[in-house]
């Protein structure tokens, strides 16, 4: 709960400053020199990068919460048998071990999406951030039935 709720902090304070920055460069835009038009029109769209950013992460977040959901109903979530250090983290080798079984498992069932989930997690565990975040879009392809790119 913690996390949606600095989720959903960081993205208003987002909101607001793609309105503010929107603001300035429709500012530029209205003082009609070439230059302020040039730099108006530039930073216009700043804020729909950040939009388009901003929905896209909402909308992957969403879905693999959705995902999360369904495997839980399922009880096919993987259970947290990580060894910690005394401050908390997750031990490397721990979850190298772990991340070995869940890739093994992978492997043998690769258009299984419950599988790809669950590398997820693991490869999210092993600190590989981008590799958990393209097995999770994986993941989320493959339950919803879209083709999938090797």
């Amino acid at each position: 709960m913690r996390a949606k709720i600095t989720y959903f902090g960081l993205a208003a304070v987002l909101v607001v400053y793609f309105v503010l920055v929107g603001s300035r460069g429709v500012l530029l835009i209205q003082q009609g020199t070439a230059l302020t038009i040039a730099f108006g029109a530039s930073v216009l769209v700043l804020p729909l990068i950040g939009c388009w950013f901003l929905w896209h992460t909402t909308q992957f977040a969403r879905k693999a919460n959705r995902l999360a959901q369904e495997l839980e109903a399922e009880g096919g979530l993987p259970v947290d048998e990580l060894v910690r250090t005394p401050g908390g983290r997750i031990d490397r080798d721990s979850a190298d071990a772990v991340f070995a079984q869940r890739r093994a498992e992978t492997e043998d069932t690769p258009d299984d999406w419950r599988s790809w989930f669950r590398l997820a997690i693991a490869y999210y565990d092993a600190r590989d951030t981008p590799r958990a975040r393209k097995a999770m879009q994986r993941a989320i392809a493959l339950h919803e039935g879209r083709p999938v790119r090797a």
